[in-house]
């Protein structure tokens, strides 16, 4: 039963990812890119200065508002992207796809940012109040934009059972495989561990959530980075090769003959995706959370997010990797990779240090994604009992995905991943236009010399607007 189940999913992950999604992600993202004028590109720069004034706002909105800062809300969606992908997704896709992968993880970044925008701005517009701060996203925007509320329930659906419970079974997954590798703890000790620490955060609400992150997310990616700058300094020589070694096996002619061209594509756009999660839906949950004075501020602040996953903390993994060399050796796949590989290059600690980083990674995502669930079961029905079995469920899930075997979790993790990226790419294709006027309001008043105010007056159509009087 459980091997016919398997080959189910095997077979539409197959061709979802090899066909459907691929076209889709990248026809949605060159749309929106060139609809923006590379919006992700343009306003670089100036993303920097939005998250500065963010971190700034921080404690004032908290304190004054009691609402959540629009740093705080980056620190939630970097919270979730910034997980088992980074370092575990990232070794699977080398280890299956080839170092070429690693250039079609950049390439969906590059592209997505376009996308990650588009949603994150839809979700700041459509909005609503939820006592002392917002909440929203893609079931929002589908049910007041599009007039699709069926649409919207589905979505909830699908990202509450992908990213609060198969998703957070991925993480616990990897951190008892990695507690295990360097410190050779029972998996199920690891697993009523991180099963404790979660509850204790997801029964304080979306305030503890947010809370939480802000603390987690900086000191988790800035050690991490450091680490990987001082493997890729001591190594500095090779690097042109390394660089040399991702473009030949992302273009060669011995890969396209050889067939693995076509498995570098995929896994690279695959674990891509799931890494910095642009297009897919789950980011703008977070960003509607923000308070700000204009919708694109936070659209910017969350495509900055895309590329502080993958092209920041993805590319340290696989340059690690790949200097090591480890990725040669057969039978070695996910976080084992990972931790093979740095404690090649600083000695043994190095298993011990992946193991820690990938508890903050991941329990930071377990916490992020366990908010996706929770605001889009607001969505469907607002009922404190749905919410506690929920809480529940995720608190299951982790317990159950700490002991599991990782390729069905993977395998079902990329269905449901799959299938949310499709419905929300349908649906922020028809009403980009939104994000489009928006962005042009923002234009003119930075170019005039002004702070950015959004009212929903500008755009044509403010009707099922909640907020932004």
């Amino acid at each position: 039963m459980l091997e016919s189940i398997e080959k189910i999913i095997s077979s539409t992950n197959s061709i979802l990812w090899s066909y459907v999604l691929i076209i889709t992600l990248i026809s949605a993202g060159l749309y929106f890119s060139f609809k923006t004028k590379f919006v992700q590109l343009r306003y670089f720069k100036h993303m920097f200065r939005l998250l500065g004034e963010g971190a700034a706002d921080s404690r004032n909105s908290t304190e004054t508002k009691g609402g959540i800062s629009s740093f705080q809300a980056f620190c939630m969606s970097t919270a979730s992207r910034v997980g088992t992908g980074n370092l575990a997704g990232v070794a699977i896709a080398i280890a299956v796809g080839g170092p070429g992968a690693i250039f079609w993880m950049w390439l969906i970044a590059l592209i997505g940012g376009a996308s990650s925008f588009v949603e994150s701005t839809l979700a700041q517009i459509y909005k609503v109040r939820d006592k002392d701060s917002y909440r929203g996203g893609p079931a929002y925007y589908m049910e007041k934009a599009l007039g699709k509320r069926w649409m919207g329930i589905i979505f909830s659906i699908l990202i509450t059972i992908c990213f609060g419970l198969v998703f957070n079974s991925v993480q616990a997954n990897t951190i008892s495989i990695a507690f295990n590798q360097a410190f050779g703890i029972n998996r199920t000790i690891v697993g009523i561990v991180l099963t404790l620490l979660t509850a204790v955060i997801i029964f304080g609400g979306v305030k503890s959530v947010a809370a939480a992150s802000e603390i987690i997310v900086p000191i988790m990616a800035v050690a991490y980075i450091i680490i990987s700058l001082f493997v890729i300094t001591k190594n500095i020589t090779h690097i042109p090769y390394i660089f040399s070694l991702i473009f030949k096996n992302a273009f060669g002619l011995q890969q396209t003959l050889g067939g693995s061209l076509g498995a570098a594509i995929m896994m690279g756009i695959k674990r891509g995706l799931f890494s910095n999660e642009a297009g897919m839906g789950s980011a703008p949950n977070a960003a509607a959370t923000a308070e700000v004075t204009h919708p694109v501020k936070q659209g910017l602040i969350q495509t900055l997010g895309v590329f502080t996953d993958t092209l920041l903390i993805c590319s340290c993994t696989a340059f690690i990797i790949l200097l090591s060399g480890a990725y040669t050796e057969s039978g070695l796949t996910g976080i084992q990779l990972t931790q093979k590989a740095l404690s090649s290059q600083v000695g043994s600690w190095g298993n011990t240090f992946i193991a820690l980083c990938i508890f903050l990674f991941a329990f930071s995502s377990i916490i992020g994604n366990y908010y996706y669930g929770e605001t889009n079961i607001e969505f469907i029905k607002s009922s404190k009992v749905l919410v506690f079995i929920y809480r529940i469920s995720v608190v299951s899930m982790v317990i159950l995905g700490s002991v599991a075997q990782i390729q069905l979790v993977w395998d079902l993790a990329d269905l449901f991943m799959g299938l949310m990226a499709l419905i929300n790419l349908i649906a922020i294709v028809q009403i980009g236009h939104i994000a489009f006027e928006a962005l042009k309001d923002y234009t003119r008043q930075k170019n005039n010399g002004k702070e950015p105010v959004f009212h929903r007056s500008i755009l044509k159509d403010s009707t099922n607007i909640d907020c932004w009087d």
